[in-house]
């Protein structure tokens, strides 16, 4: 991988490479090195007869080749894992925490030429990324942390007897990643899995595998032992190669439902566990006691981070009809300011959507919006930056849609783009009751002064988060999950160590057997 012509590979440590993109501007990454990893080292592909082009979303050019990994290959990669799992899960959490730690600080040292990849890869400002970052190594400093305070209970039983509990790692994970955050969801599923003392094979989108990489070569830097975070390239039948394989004790998957429940079912043939992190269409709702100011920004940040190409979003705006009108007015006047162009500049608030086909896929929602009665009060269009080198990037103006229905698809469906629904109510019995019919539960919201009305309409929201005065924050320490389609199974908090780890008990008689025969 060289990041244009005059940036060449950098090496840092006796083997481990990663690559300097400090000075990386749009249209200047070129990626040549091999994206698979396994053993502690980068891994040409053995056959490049099915490659895919991987586009960078700013410009429409294509960034580098994607070859999946086939069979034999998804193998090494699991059996690579399965030997370094021999070892680290013989190491003291102490000992993991150390490595850990190590990894986080590389990546907080390099922040900026992972952040730049990622943009290049993903087509979001940089900003964003930079935040998403310091999210990837703050989730490993965490984990590492709670690494040395894996336990189990003991038991006193009659006699003097006992039994106690071991908190044992499960060995092989596997990760399938999405590709709106594809660095940070490496780190938030490898973290929790090596504090526990596992092995991960990761599988990145097949249209963000840039990244990943980058992260096995800074855990083999840090010191963990060779193979046990590889990296494996590849669409739907790599997938199902990693779900099916007998090596693999857990899937941790995020993405759309119905690739979710084929993960399940693959899965489930094997009885292997797993973590499903799926869609959402979440609720937020905003009360005419609001601070206001604080809802225009909270309606804001639900819908337009990432391009709206975040599975959280809270793009269904439910606005008690009394303040509908003021609301409106601010955030249409807001919207229509954010600053679309080139994500890899430090103005830019809005970048480029991860694909053609998808751009396209949601403009066809705004369409049939539109026809189905929703009105366009601003966005909604495919945007041309002025710069030349960006004409063919993926770019669509912020969009918010009035006199929207329940029954509308732009609000019943996922639409993952920058497009918020606006919907007015009365009631909280009422608004309570549009929210929840969804099939999704993935998050929810709510903007209220009554603090009794807030608590009271958090435990009523059926979803695995609910918000309140605020949207769209995600420290690791707090639990992140879904309700109903949205999934199940946690990311981030202590919880999630539950989700790789399993749990023997020991009994330990001190006297004599007593018999029945």
């Amino acid at each position: 991988m060289r990041a244009g012509s005059s940036d060449s590979l950098q090496s840092i440590g006796s083997q481990s490479r990663i690559f300097c993109f400090h000075n990386v501007s749009t249209g200047a990454l070129v990626v040549t090195e091999p994206l698979n990893f396994w053993g502690g080292a980068r891994v040409k592909p053995k056959d490049t007869k099915n490659s895919e082009p991987v586009y960078e979303p700013a410009t429409g050019r294509v960034l580098c080749d994607m070859i999946p990994c086939g069979e034999e290959e998804v193998d090494e990669a699991i059996k690579s894992a399965h030997s370094a799992y021999l070892k680290w899960s013989k190491l003291s959490g102490m000992e993991r925490a150390r490595i850990m730690l190590e990894a986080a600080r590389i990546i907080r040292e390099r922040r900026d030429e992972i952040a730049r990849a990622e943009v290049a890869n993903n087509g979001k400002s940089i900003t964003e990324a930079q935040v998403d970052i310091d999210v990837a190594w703050q989730c490993i400093e965490y984990y590492a942390g709670i690494a040395p305070t894996l336990s189990g209970q003991h038991i006193q039983l009659p006699g003097g007897s006992f039994a106690y509990t071991r908190r044992e790692p499960l060995g092989v994970c596997v990760g399938i990643g999405a590709w709106n955050y594809p660095f940070q969801i490496a780190a938030w599923k490898s973290a929790p899995a090596l504090a526990c003392g596992n092995a991960m094979v990761f599988k990145p989108s097949p249209m963000t595998p840039v990244t990943a990489v980058m992260l096995a070569e800074i855990y083999k830097e840090a010191g963990v032992p060779d193979g046990l975070f590889n990296v494996v390239q590849g669409g739907a039948e790599t997938g199902g190669l990693l779900c099916h394989h007998p090596m693999v004790a857990k899937v941790s998957f995020t993405g759309s439902v119905p690739t979710g429940k084929k993960v399940m079912e693959m899965a489930a043939k094997g009885v292997k566990q797993v973590t499903l992190e799926l869609g959402g269409k979440s609720p937020l709702i905003i009360f005419k006691d609001c601070e206001l100011e604080n809802a225009i920004k909270g309606a804001l940040m639900a819908n337009f981070l990432t391009q709206g190409e975040v599975c959280c979003n809270g793009t269904r705006v439910f606005v008690q009809r009394e303040i509908m009108p003021q609301f409106l007015e601010e955030v249409v006047k807001r919207t229509k300011v954010i600053s679309v162009g080139d994500p890899m500049c430090e103005e830019t608030r809005m970048g480029a959507l991860i694909s053609k086909p998808h751009m396209e896929k949601v403009l066809g929602f705004i369409k049939q919006a539109k026809e189905q009665g929703a009105k366009v009060l601003c966005g909604g269009e495919r945007f041309v930056p002025s710069d030349p080198k960006l004409k063919d990037g993926y770019f669509v103006s912020p969009c918010v849609l009035d006199n929207c229905r329940d029954d509308m698809t732009c609000v019943k469906e996922e639409i993952f783009g920058p497009v918020m629904s606006v919907l007015p109510f009365d009631t909280e019995d009422e608004v309570l009751q549009r929210a929840n019919n969804t099939t999704f539960g993935l998050a929810s919201g709510v903007f209220t002064r009554d603090i009794a009305r807030a608590h009271r309409v958090a435990e009523n929201l059926q979803a695995g988060t609910c918000y309140i005065n605020n949207y769209n924050v995600g420290p690791v320490e707090v639990p992140f999950g879904g309700y109903k389609m949205s999934g199940f199974g946690r990311e981030n908090g202590q919880v999630t160590i539950e989700y790789y780890s399993q749990l023997k008990t020991v009994v330990v008689e001190m006297g004599d057997v007593e018999s029945f025969f």
